[in-house]
């Protein structure tokens, strides 16, 4: 029967041989860590390669991405449809096993990792959503949700930012079923740690208020057994401090940066393989090693148990058990679009003048009692982004049957755990902060976009017009930056109705995130009729018309449509043909069909003017080199909304004297 070291060796040898093919990869990580995975998978891990999405499986997340070959090794070898050929393409295009781990990629992979300290980040919002969906489904005898998250993590992720952000929040909301391994094996790229990295890591995660196990020796199953154990019984999260020696077996560069990043070279594996004892050839795995690996008739009887568990519940409780099914498929309520658009309809009937950011709180109060998978949160900020609605309900660490977290000024950390409650499932994220501050979480919008997921990033104090508080607040390029981001869909609705709407296409969408952004201060409701209202979620339509085909067209979004329509009004008194689009999201609008777009900006009509308090270049695609944008091209200032509205031009005179302009040339 194969050894324990036997059986890590294999994780090692297939990580050299797939790096050293690809020519290209990181081979310290997976020979570092091997061991302490060969202990974790085969001993601990509750999962099932027959079913990668089994509900109640304990989650895996390797933060320390650039190690993928130690996510893919352990994935072949435990019987997952990741095969030896897989392996071999490591790297190429189109292959299953992509140089960081890709969510969607690879079975069995929960999350894309490689930003370094965002698997962090994300096993946090796993562990998150683990300990409120067993506070709102678990009752006395029936433990449906009762799983933990693992984590593997490195120098790299502990210095990076986020993890003092997420370290500190799982800390004080006690998420027990958070156990990190931190692999301190002191090199990074630039090589010895020490140089750069001096902190007091397991001092510094104990004022977390963690639980922290030092000086495991990461190579010593018995110790790492004894630390896991002791993880698995803690009423705080746990950070295991692992001692380890990067690239495990390699005579010539282990416990050195030359194994980090780079291929360990043919002579130095075949060195390695006499050091290891692995008397196998490039991908060869012997077949009793495969059979000691084999984690399907396991992982299979783990899912029947927790089948069992569940039909006792359903018997128990129906209707919490099918809530469950519901919410764990990623559905909405079946009732739920029809209640939202008769929302809507209502909206539009009363026909408020209020600042988007509070038709957003209404619409909250009005969508959030259909939505028991809501869970919301702000940065710091719900007074300002009023994010909390009447039936919220805190998340806290002695009661989390909450819907909503106060995640402190963690902005990145919050937008990163958002993601990972969207990727645990039965749960839909949203968080806010200005829309400024996106830019202290601006790669974790991104990741939320490359992974697909239905995170609902909320943005308020959208402009210039936040006034008062000046160009450090005023966002001016950040909108630019949102619509340029691949499958992020940005809203930046002109009144109460296109503010409701917003929130029913973000809900509704169930392949990607969207970026909501809300003003501060009033904005003039819009009168339209039903088609007008249906329109809205197409991301641009006409709202004001001209008999005829028009000679301009005004194109506009959140507070400055009404300046559009102020405009339109007084040049068609004027006698002049004008058209006005409401526009809050272009991506939206650039995805509908060829005939509707032409409908709503004919090719024909080249007079064309955009009107945003934002970066005035975005908008050449669409009124072209002919057009005019007034937009900003500068920082704002500090003063009054509407001092600067003017001092910037956003002004009804400006707009006539460019449209005048336009016309006569």
């Amino acid at each position: 029967m194969p050894s324990r070291r036997e059986r890590a060796n294999a994780i090692r040898a297939l990580s050299m041989d797939a790096v050293q093919k690809a020519n290209s990869g990181h081979p310290g990580a997976p020979m570092g860590m091997a061991d302490i995975a060969e202990v974790l998978w085969r001993d601990y891990l509750k999962h099932n390669p027959s079913n990668p999405n089994f509900a109640d499986r304990d989650r895996f997340v390797l933060s320390n991405g650039h190690g993928s070959m130690l996510i893919y090794s352990l994935l072949h070898l435990t019987g997952y449809d990741v095969t030896i050929d897989d392996l071999k393409a490591f790297r190429q295009l189109h292959s299953r096993t992509p140089g960081h781990p890709e969510f969607g990629y690879t079975p069995g992979v929960e999350t894309t990792t490689g930003p370094l300290g965002q698997g962090l980040a994300n096993a946090v919002g796993f562990a998150l959503a683990e300990k409120v969906l067993g506070a709102q489904f678990n009752r006395e005898g029936h433990n449906i949700v009762d799983h933990n998250t693992y984590v593997f993590l490195g120098d790299g992720c502990m210095m990076e930012g986020i993890s003092h952000e997420v370290a500190s929040l799982a800390g004080t909301l006690g998420l027990n079923k958070l156990i990190a391994f931190y692999d301190d094996n002191g090199i990074s790229i630039d090589g010895e740690v020490h140089g750069w990295f001096t902190d007091n890591t397991p001092a510094r995660f104990e004022a977390y208020n963690w639980q922290v196990i030092r000086n495991v020796n990461g190579h010593d199953a018995d110790e790492i057994k004894m630390a896991i154990d002791t993880a698995r019984k803690s009423d705080r999260p746990t950070l295991i401090c692992c001692k380890t020696i990067i690239g495990f077996g390699s005579p010539n560069k282990q416990g050195k940066e030359d194994c980090h990043g780079a291929p360990l070279g043919n002579e130095e594996i075949a060195l390695a393989r006499k050091e290891l004892n692995w008397n196998h050839g490039p991908f060869e795995i012997p077949a009793d090693i495969y059979a000691e690996w084999d984690a399907k008739a396991a992982g299979a009887k783990a899912e029947a148990a927790w089948n069992e568990r569940f039909d006792a519940y359903a018997k128990a409780y129906p209707e919490l058990a099918a809530e469950f099914k519901r919410r764990d498929a990623g559905d909405l309520p079946a009732d739920f679009s029809e209640k939202a658009q008769a929302y809507i309809n209502e909206v539009a009937a009363k026909g408020e003048t209020i600042a988007s950011r509070k038709a957003s709180q209404n619409t909250l109060n009005a969508f959030g009692p259909l939505l028991p998978e809501f869970l919301g949160g702000s940065a710091d900020l719900a007074g300002s982004n009023l994010t909390l609605w009447k039936g919220c309900k805190g998340v806290e660490a002695n009661d989390a049957s909450g819907n909503y977290v106060f995640y402190g000024v963690r902005e990145f950390g919050m937008t990163a755990i958002m993601n990972g409650v969207a990727l645990h499932g039965g749960l839909v994220p949203y968080g806010a902060t200005f829309l400024m501050f996106m830019e202290y979480a601006r790669n974790a919008v991104r990741m939320s976009a490359l992974m697909k997921q239905r995170v609902i990033h909320v943005y308020t104090h959208d402009s210039i017009g936040l006034g008062e508080d000046g160009p450090t607040h005023q966002p001016i390029e950040q909108l630019t930056s949102l619509r340029s981001t691949p499958n992020l869909d940005t809203w930046r609705p002109a009144d109460a109705v296109e503010s409701a709407v917003s929130w029913k296409a973000a809900l509704e969408r169930k392949d990607g995130p969207s970026a909501l952004i809300f003003s501060r201060q009033n904005l003039q409701h819009q009168d339209r009729n039903a088609q007008q209202i249906a329109d809205i979620a197409r991301g641009g339509y006409v709202l004001k018309d001209c008999a005829g085909e028009p000679e301009l067209i005004l194109i506009a979004t959140g507070s400055e449509v009404g300046l559009a329509v102020q405009a339109f009004d007084k040049l068609s008194a004027e006698g002049r043909k004008v058209r006005v689009v409401s526009m809050p999201s272009t991506s939206v609008f650039d995805a509908q069909d060829a005939a509707y777009k032409q409908s709503v900006l004919p090719l024909e009509v080249g007079a064309r003017i955009a009107i945003e308090a934002a970066h005035a270049d975005f908008w050449y695609k669409y009124v072209g080199l002919e057009g005019r944008v007034i937009g900003m091209t500068t920082y704002g200032e500090s003063a009054p909304a509407s001092a600067l509205f003017e001092e910037f031009g956003f002004t009804l005179d400006n707009i006539l004297g460019t449209a005048e302009e336009l016309l006569e040339d």
